[in-house]
C-alpha cells in the first residue's frame, strides 16, 4: 500500500468561529495589502498566534511543524495527520494534512500548495518563530527565492484591535473578575494554593462555555500564590497551605479562542504588618497614576519615566520587577507577544485608539526585608478616540483585599 505524503479531508462541517467571516476577510485583506506593498508573492506563517489570528485555528504542536500559506489568491493551513479534520473545521480556509510516514512531508505539502505555478520570488516568514533548522529547509526547497521577515509588521497590524476583538477581550475581563470572586470565597487558613486556584479556574471555564457555547475550551488557568511564592509574577501554584498574615497574589487568566485576559490582585490573609501595608500602598499609588497616564497620544516610554519617578520618591524603584503593562489580543503563556506595545523604557510606541493595554506595576521585596513579598495590581484598559475604559472591575487595595475567614 502506498501511503500519501499529504492529503485533504473535510470530515464533518465547518463550525462557528469566535469572529465573523467579515472579520477574518478583513484580516486577510490586511496581510495581502502588506504583501503587495512589500512585493511578497507568498507568506508562510508558522506561529500559533498568527495562524490563529488569520484563520481561527489554534494548533497543538507536540514538536510537529504547522503552517499557514497565503498568496494573493489562496490561503490554507498545514497540519499534522494526528489532528485529522479539526484544523479544517476550526478555520475559515482550506487545509492540507501532512503525514508522518516520511520525513519532511510538511515541506512537500508546501510545494503542493504552489502546484504548477512559478516558484515565489519573494517569501515572507516569521523570523521570531522559525527555527534555524526550518529556515534552512525553507531556503533549500526555495533556493531561488528571497526571504523577508514579516513578524514585526504583522505584530503592528495585530496591535490595533477590531470592535469584535474588543468585545471578546471585554468578556474575558468580566470572566476574570468572576474567577477572582470565586477565589476570594475559597481563601482560608489551611487551604492550599492548588485547591483555591482550581475553584477559580472552574468558575471561569463554565462561564466561558456559557458565553461562547460553540467554542473549544483550553488553557484557562489561575496562578494563586502565597508567601515567598508571590515573588515572581509567573510562579506556578504549589500545594503550600495558607497561614494567617500571608501575602497572597491572585491571578486569573481566562482564555477564549486564543484571546488571553488577566486580572491580578494583591491580598493579605486576616492581618497585615506596617511595612507590608506601606509597600502595598506605594504600589497602588503608582498603579493609580498609571491608570491616569494611559491615554491616546501618550508615549509608552514617557509613561514609564513618570512612574519610575514616583517609585523613586517612595523609595521602592530598586524593587520594581518588569514593565508596567503590555498589549492584549491573541497571546498566552505558550505563544504570542506584541512587544511593540509594552510600557517599558525602551518602547516609544504612541498609544492609539483601539489599542488594549494593561497597567500592572509590581515590586518585590526579598525575604528577610520588612514587607517581604511580591505586590502587583493589574487592570486592562481599552483606548478610545478621546477616553480610556478600564474593563477590570474587581476592587483592589487594603480596604477590599485583607481577607477575613
Amino acid at each position: 500500500m502506498e501511503r500519501p505524503n499529504f492529503f485533504e479531508l473535510k470530515n464533518g462541517s465547518k463550525v462557528k468561529l469566535p469572529f465573523s467571516n467579515k472579520e477574518y476577510k478583513d484580516r486577510i485583506n490586511q496581510i495581502r495589502t502588506l504583501m503587495s506593498k512589500s512585493n511578497l508573492d507568498m507568506v508562510i506563517l508558522t506561529s500559533m498566534h498568527n495562524i490563529a489570528y488569520y484563520t481561527g485555528f489554534i494548533y497543538c504542536s507536540f514538536g510537529r511543524p504547522y503552517g499557514c500559506l497565503i498568496t494573493e489568491k489562496k490561503i490554507t493551513t498545514l497540519s499534522a495527520n494526528i489532528d485529522a479534520s479539526q484544523p479544517w473545521r476550526r478555520s475559515i480556509c482550506d487545509n492540507i494534512i501532512y503525514t508522518d510516514w516520511k520525513r519532511d512531508n510538511f515541506l512537500k505539502a508546501i510545494v503542493s500548495f504552489i502546484g504548477r505555478e512559478e516558484a515565489p520570488k519573494n517569501i515572507g516568514i516569521e523570523n521570531d518563530h522559525v527555527t534555524l533548522e526550518m529556515n534552512h529547509k525553507f531556503k533549500t526547497i526555495f533556493n531561488l527565492s528571497k526571504f523577508e521577515d514579516v513578524s514585526k509588521k504583522l505584530m503592528e497590524l495585530r496591535m490595533i484591535k477590531s470592535n469584535e476583538e474588543i468585545e471578546i477581550i471585554k468578556n474575558g475581563a468580566r470572566i476574570a473578575d468572576l474567577g477572582a470572586e470565586e477565589i476570594i470565597n475559597n481563601i482560608k487558613v489551611g487551604e492550599s494554593e492548588l485547591e483555591i486556584a482550581i475553584s477559580g479556574r472552574d468558575r471561569m471555564e463554565r462561564e466561558i462555555a456559557k458565553t461562547y457555547p460553540n467554542a473549544e475550551y483550553m488553557d484557562t488557568w489561575v496562578w494563586f500564590q502565597s508567601g515567598i511564592n508571590t515573588d515572581g509574577a509567573h510562579n506556578p501554584k504549589t500545594n503550600r497551605k495558607l497561614k494567617s498574615g500571608d501575602i497572597l497574589s491572585l491571578n486569573t487568566f481566562p482564555m477564549i479562542s486564543g484571546y488571553y485576559t488577566a486580572l491580578e490582585r494583591t491580598l493579605f490573609l486576616e492581618k497585615i504588618d506596617d511595612a507590608s501595608l506601606k509597600a502595598w500602598e506605594a504600589n497602588i499609588k503608582v498603579h493609580e497614576r498609571g491608570l491616569e497616564l494611559v491615554r491616546p497620544g501618550a508615549k509608552c516610554s514617557e509613561i514609564c519615566e513618570e512612574l519610575n519617578d514616583i517609585f523613586a520618591q517612595l523609595g521602592y524603584l530598586q524593587y520594581r520587577t518588569f514593565g508596567y503593562g503590555h498589549s492584549f489580543g491573541v497571546l498566552s503563556h505558550f505563544y504570542g507577544r506584541e512587544s511593540g506595545l509594552e510600557l517599558r523604557e525602551d518602547v516609544d510606541t504612541i498609544l492609539k485608539p483601539n489599542m488594549v493595554i494593561s497597567m500592572e506595576p509590581m515590586i518585590m521585596l526579598p525575604e528577610g526585608k520588612p514587607g517581604a513579598g511580591g505586590y502587583r495590581e493589574h487592570d486592562i484598559l481599552v483606548i478610545g478616540e478621546k477616553k480610556v475604559e478600564n474593563i477590570s472591575k474587581f476592587p483592589y487595595g487594603p480596604k477590599h483585599n485583607i481577607i477575613q475567614n
